[in-house]
């Protein structure tokens, strides 16, 4: 167990530096720079000034060590865009928006996706099955950037049930549009998955011999085959995480969050690079965690995982 934590901590670590060095070349091949508007043009000779100031006239490998070194310190360095501001400080002001809003999304994919996989395979080939899985399918084939505009417009400005734009931590009711529309996908994606492995688990031979000893069908879902059906929506979990913390960029901007999908957009509109990296390193982070801890708990639930 403990080698196999080192393994993935070091797997961990390569990943955020390749994403780090694969993230820093990108921005620097983006077309135009950091001081280039449209709506003011800067002198030449102040546009210069600037870039040295912030160290971008240096070749790309002195650009890239010293950035890498700032970080290895915990210094994400400052917005170009927002002048004065410190990128940490702008993580820390709009990241809790994004991870409640993360949390809650999953928590809605986890109540919806995995009870209607569950029905859907207990209930094998009726109607209720098919239904649940024509459910998921229509989940998986629209897209969350089409579903949040649908569910603003509805829920928000014609019917005026629930609050269409903006944020408030303190009620629910402004979470519940945004965190709808990021769970539904996974939600469909945790239903089949759910279903596919519960099938398969009733399709066990210790299965078929509870039954034979007149093993009630509830007390065979729950304690039998509950665990080792959740194998394969558990792998998904972390991933779907990761799906969910990157689709909120869209979503927030989608519904005027103050997350950190505002930033984000507006960082690559004006070519912020310490706040595209920082916000890019810290998803990065995130990710990693999650698939970890969705690692973990499949080793827990699959005893075959421990050999």
């Amino acid at each position: 167990m403990i080698r196999y934590l080192i393994n993935r901590l070091v797997q961990g670590l390569f990943v955020l530096v390749v994403l780090f060095v694969l993230t820093f070349f990108l921005l620097k091949a983006m077309p135009g720079g950091p001081f280039d508007s449209a709506e003011k043009a800067i002198p030449e000779h102040v546009r210069e000034r600037m870039e040295a100031y912030y160290g971008l006239d240096q070749p790309l490998p002195i650009q890239l060590t010293k950035r890498a070194g700032n970080l290895l310190k915990g210094d994400l360095g400052v917005s170009l865009r927002l002048e004065g501001r410190e990128v940490d400080e702008i993580i820390s002001q709009a990241f809790p928006v994004s991870l409640q809003l993360g949390l809650v999304a999953m928590a809605i994919a986890l109540c919806i996706g995995i009870p209607l996989g569950v029905i859907a395979a207990w209930k094998k080939n009726t109607l209720l099955d098919y239904s649940a899985m024509a459910i998921a399918m229509i989940g998986i084939c629209l897209p969350s950037f089409v579903i949040g505009p649908i569910l603003a417009d509805r829920f928000g400005k014609e019917w005026k049930i629930l609050p269409a734009m903006g944020w408030a931590n303190l009620n629910p009711s402004f979470w519940i549009l945004p965190a709808i529309t990021l769970g539904l996908v996974s939600a469909a994606y945790l239903s089949r998955l759910t279903r596919a492995g519960m099938l398969d688990t009733l399709n066990q031979d210790f299965v078929r011999t509870a039954r034979a000893k007149g093993v009630s069908q509830k007390n065979i879902l729950v304690r039998h085959c509950l665990r080792g059906g959740l194998s394969p929506a558990v792998a998904y979990i972390g991933p779907a995480f990761a799906g969910i913390i990157s689709g909120s960029l869209v979503i927030e901007s989608v519904f005027a969050l103050p997350g950190l999908g505002t930033h984000f957009i507006k960082a690559i509109q004006s070519r912020d690079e310490p706040v595209l990296i920082g916000i890019v390193l810290l998803f990065g982070i995130l990710i990693i965690l999650a698939n970890f801890a969705t690692d973990l708990l499949a080793y827990w639930l699959n005893p075959r995982l421990r050999g």
